[in-house]
């Protein structure tokens, strides 16, 4: 399964952008997709998966701000991110596992990243 994002940028604080990840090869199998962040000098940290079923999970970081969702048919994978704070800038990871996340974030399959970043 190879994942590829889009939709990363420039944007002020207060303001939105759109991820994309769209999945290739052997995605039948995946059960289970989500997004991780990564800014300078921190750790990559799991903020939003989304399961077959449509259950979806959020860090706290994040939530009610972003929302995952999935186009099965398109095999893409969306983070709607809204009221984006300096703090969110990132660089952000979709990544796919074929096992259900179950409260946990998928680490089986990666993307290479697509760059956030927030200005005050």
């Amino acid at each position: 399964v190879q994942l590829v994002e889009s939709g990363g940028g420039s944007v002020q604080a207060g303001g939105s952008l759109r991820l994309s990840c769209a999945a290739f090869g052997f995605t039948y199998s995946v059960n289970c997709m989500g997004w991780f962040r990564q800014a300078a000098g921190k750790e990559r940290e799991g903020i939003a998966a989304i399961e077959n079923d449509g259950s979806t999970s959020y860090a706290d970081s994040v939530k009610g701000r972003f929302t995952v969702s999935n186009d099965n048919a398109k095999n893409t994978l969306y983070l709607q991110m809204d009221s984006l704070e300096p703090e969110d800038t990132a660089m952000y990871y979709c990544a796919a596992e074929d096992l259900y996340c179950s409260g946990t974030y998928p680490r089986e399959y990666w993307g290479q990243g697509t760059q956030v970043t927030v200005s005050s």
